[in-house]
């Protein structure tokens, strides 16, 4: 792929406020995006691999990440200093074995916990987006709003690398 691998990126944390159902609905959007790239191939495209992650073990990631997340939205409404770490060895991602799972099962998992941040999200006001506590990684102060941006940006990272692999292998 070619493009600047996720740990050599720099972000800016300055989406406006006021954008936060926009926001809210991009992240929201992910499952259906998912859903509907993996639909139409067959289960060898989706479990080869370049090297990498395979389609599946790259949707599978983000599932890992998106508990790690649920937690990060829990940090921010309790005020956390610092937001809980992500295991940046991608442990459970490799333990998970995603090239075995069904592709309707992974797809299912993503969509009902990303549903239910989105509830969540959907509850909250103006102000809690505005939250502010330190990305662990990063050492940048983020709101709630721009850690829900990253995951988007994360995500669209993600997606792009599936569609290199479903070209590559379809």
């Amino acid at each position: 792929m070619a493009t600047v691998p996720w740990f050599q990126r720099s972000f800016s944390f300055d989406t406006p406020l006021h954008t936060w159902p926009e926001v809210v609905e991009r992240f929201r959007g992910l499952p259906p995006r998912i859903e509907d790239k993996v639909r139409p191939l067959s289960h060898a495209t989706l479990t080869a691999s370049d090297g990498g992650w395979s389609i599946l073990e790259n949707v599978g990631h983000l599932l890992v990440l998106d508990k790690v997340f649920g937690g990060r939205i829990e940090d921010f409404l309790a005020g956390a200093p610092t937001l809980r770490a992500a295991d940046l060895e991608n442990k459970a991602t490799f333990a998970a074995r995603f090239n075995e799972w069904d592709t309707g099962e992974l797809c299912r998992a993503l969509r009902t916990e990303r549903e239910r941040q989105a509830a969540l999200l959907d509850t909250l006001t103006e102000s809690d987006f505005a939250r502010t506590s330190l990305h662990p990684r990063l050492k940048q102060p983020m709101r709630l709003l721009d850690a829900i941006t990253f995951v988007c940006q994360h995500d669209d990272y993600h997606l792009a690398r599936m569609t290199e692999l479903a070209k590559k292998f379809a």
